[in-house]
């Protein structure tokens, strides 16, 4: 199996984890946030709006393409966040924004992400992989290992969603 066809199953394997953490909920139920974790705990509207939002600025820099979100998601959110915040280092009052009608939007955003990024990776060579995407880290990061780790991210949020969902009353 090549390394494209690879990550072509490990990012075809998120959607599942995504659907199953939002799919039914209301909004007050992807708003919940579990008790216990005082301010520190994520909603699972958050978790998903998230790494969505991850995979979509690192497969966009990967690709030398805008943000999706850029190109009219971050209006169907309704945040008055910035169009490069994909979420890192929020605070509990910004976590509390991220707090849509329903399961519809998330979906709707990781659909178009997703569909994105399997495109992206259709059109990949091995030679490809081995770019380096980012050079200030040591060693520097070659696009193989920037979207092995947003896999590790957006599987790591699905599941903490999925575990949240558990959660509800």
């Amino acid at each position: 199996m090549s390394s494209t066809a690879v990550l072509e199953e490990a990012f075809g394997r998120i959607p599942d984890a995504v659907r199953a953490a939002v799919s039914g909920l209301d909004a007050d139920q992807l708003a919940f946030r579990p008790p216990g974790t005082g301010a520190g705990g994520n909603s699972i509207a958050w978790l998903v709006w998230h790494l969505t939002r991850v995979q979509d600025s690192h497969i966009a820099d990967a690709a030398s393409l805008p943000e999706l979100w850029s190109e009219g998601w971050s209006n169907r959110f309704g945040l008055d966040l910035d169009e490069t915040d994909t979420g890192y280092g929020h605070s509990s009052a910004k976590v509390d924004r991220v707090h849509p009608a329903g399961p519809g939007v998330l979906l709707d955003y990781y659909g178009a992400v997703h569909t994105r990024t399997m495109g992206f990776i259709a059109g990949l060579g091995e030679v490809d992989l081995d770019r380096i995407v980012d050079a200030s880290w040591d060693p520097p990061v070659t696009l193989r290992v920037r979207l092995i780790s947003v896999i590790e991210d957006c599987l790591q949020h699905a599941g903490q969603a999925a575990y949240v969902r558990g959660l509800l009353p």
